[in-house]
């Protein structure tokens, strides 16, 4: 019976320790770590990385093109954008070169796990979509292998919207190579914008790409200046502020009785539901938020003084109607029908008789609303004036990064 334990016992540690290894290459990190070669018929999985080809005592030189071919959805409230680019490397490795008598071959293909590649990471992104997770190669005899990497992604980046709805922003792309040196790695890098559409709220105006100095591990930067058309935003944010403006002026020609009081309090109703809007769909900022905030606010600043004077001067109004209703001393009595009749005046009519204020009272409230009429138009066109000059000329430094201050970290504190 012992016997039979123990043969049951190795016949499951058999198949226990035969059951076959898998290998999956993820592009949603870096672009590819270093592949891994196991020995499925050893006891032990000892891990063989394929080193970088040696370059002698100069970095290996890996020239990179970047070919950017879509930017979409520019999220304004989120900072980010979305873009769709492919990326061709090529460097040589001379232990991939072959040599063979007779005519010259073609280049041949080799799959991933069969050369070293850079380990590429986006430090923007916030997701990376590689289109080809088991990318090959073309490698021809004398070792130069040329690779292509399409990819989808969502990064961060600063939209400058100061100037919103005319701003321009620059949004960076930075690639690391963290599992390499800059003694051991070097890029050599080309950005070609092949964007043929235009029918987006942003498009692309520039674009280029630089190797940063100065960097701990190697990298590259694409940089992608992105310029708002405008036209949305101004059909639906600046027409209707203005045509509120128009009509807030529009309303002091009317008579200061209670018409005019009920089209103000509309107008700031409806200016207050337009705001709340506004404010929604515009994003906020640590330094530089958009003009249009501070535009939007002044503009609600103005409607509701306008409705306070109306209000104000119409209550004055209204005062001094009750005062000289009630005013002391009997009222005369009416002259009989035929007597004003016989000096040739028409007869009394009570309701035709005209209501309000007469005298020093009534003059003195509509010469108060007619200079208020005055002031407040004049304010308003320095506001528009104001506002079109910071547009067109005005300038917002951000507040330096932290990053910026202190590169790398800064000095470690003890």
């Amino acid at each position: 019976m012992m016997a039979l334990w123990l043969l049951l016992h190795l016949a499951f540690l058999r198949l226990s320790t035969t059951q076959p290894l898998t290998q999956v290459h993820s592009f949603s990190k870096p672009v590819a770590d270093q592949p891994f070669f196991f020995n499925l018929n050893s006891s032990r999985n000892i891990q063989e990385p394929i080193q970088i080809p040696n370059n002698g005592s100069a970095p290996l030189l890996v020239d990179v093109q970047v070919f950017v071919s879509n930017v979409f959805n520019v999220d304004i409230l989120r900072y980010t954008m979305s873009s769709t680019l492919l990326l061709q490397l090529s460097w040589l490795d001379t232990r991939l070169a072959w040599n063979s008598p007779g005519p010259r071959h073609g280049p041949v293909t080799l799959p991933l796990e069969s050369f070293w590649m850079p380990g590429l990471t986006i430090r923007e992104a916030l997701w990376v979509n590689w289109q080809n997770e088991s990318p090959q190669a073309q490698v021809d005899r004398d070792g130069h292998i040329e690779l292509y990497l399409a990819l989808t992604t969502e990064t961060n980046c600063d939209l400058e919207l100061f100037h919103f709805p005319r701003d321009e922003s620059e949004c960076n792309l930075s690639f690391f190579a963290f599992s390499n040196t800059v003694m051991e790695l070097e890029f050599r890098v080309l950005a070609v914008n092949e964007i043929v559409s235009v029918k987006r709220e942003y498009v692309v105006r520039d674009l280029r790409a630089q190797v940063p100095p100065w960097q701990l591990v190697p990298c590259f930067q694409v940089t992608l200046r992105l310029e708002n058309t405008a036209l949305k935003t101004i059909i639906a944010l600046l027409v209707p502020g203005e045509a509120l403006l128009l009509a807030d002026l529009c309303g002091g020609l009317l008579p200061l009785r209670t018409e005019r009081i009920a089209y103000k309090v509309t107008l700031l109703l409806g200016y207050l539901v337009f705001h709340s809007s506004l404010v929604q769909g515009l994003p906020s900022s640590s330094s530089c938020n958009p003009l249009l905030i501070y535009y939007f606010t002044v503009l609600l600043l103005l409607l509701f003084i306008s409705t306070m004077e109306t209000v104000l001067l119409a209550a004055l109004l209204a005062r001094g109607n009750l005062r000289a209703e009630s005013g002391p001393g009997p009222s005369p009595a009416p002259a009989p029908r035929g007597a004003q009749q016989a000096h040739g005046q028409p007869g009394a009519n009570p309701e035709a008789a005209p209501r309000g204020v007469k005298g020093p009272a009534k003059s003195w409230v509509e010469a108060a609303d007619h200079t208020f009429f005055l002031v407040y138009v004049a304010g308003m066109l320095c506001s528009q004036f104001i506002f079109l000059a910071l547009w067109k000329w005005g300038t917002c430094k951000s507040d330096p990064a932290p990053g910026e201050g202190a590169p790398h970290g800064g000095k470690p504190r003890l």
